[in-house]
């Protein structure tokens, strides 16, 4: 501690004090080169392999995303095509119960015979005959 004051007694507070900052400036200067730097760059390495591997997975997910609305849209199309097919299906079985319906009423024998005999009724009513 008297070594300090002596300094400043031969040569001033103002150039001790210079010189303590350029000795304090020095050893920040040291640290931050041989510590911290290596630190920032490795630091730099490791983000921009970071920011490539989030790359990579930003591509992987759009292109996944435009297979997923691919085959939602396919998928799409098929449902549409089997609820159509069912639809025709259905149409067609109500088609042939309505032509079987029809047949049967015109087989009948009986039904025609009634049916002459209503007409022959009406005619003679209309007539005046009965």
């Amino acid at each position: 501690m008297n070594e300090i004051v002596d300094l400043v007694n031969k040569y001033g507070f103002p150039i001790v004090m210079a010189v303590g900052m350029g000795y304090i400036i020095k050893y920040v200067w040291e640290w931050s080169t041989k510590e911290v730097k290596p630190v920032i760059s490795e630091a730099n390495t490791v983000l921009i392999a970071l920011i490539d591997r989030i790359r990579m997975l930003d591509n992987d997910l759009i292109r996944l995303n435009q297979k997923v609305n691919t085959v939602l849209h396919l998928r799409g199309k098929i449902i549409e095509s089997e609820r159509v097919m069912e639809q025709v299906k259905v149409e067609q079985e109500a088609a042939k119960k309505f032509e079987e319906a029809i047949t049967k009423e015109e087989v009948k024998p009986e039904d025609k015979k009634k049916e002459n005999e209503a007409k022959e009724d009406y005619r003679m009513a209309s007539s005046g005959e009965g």
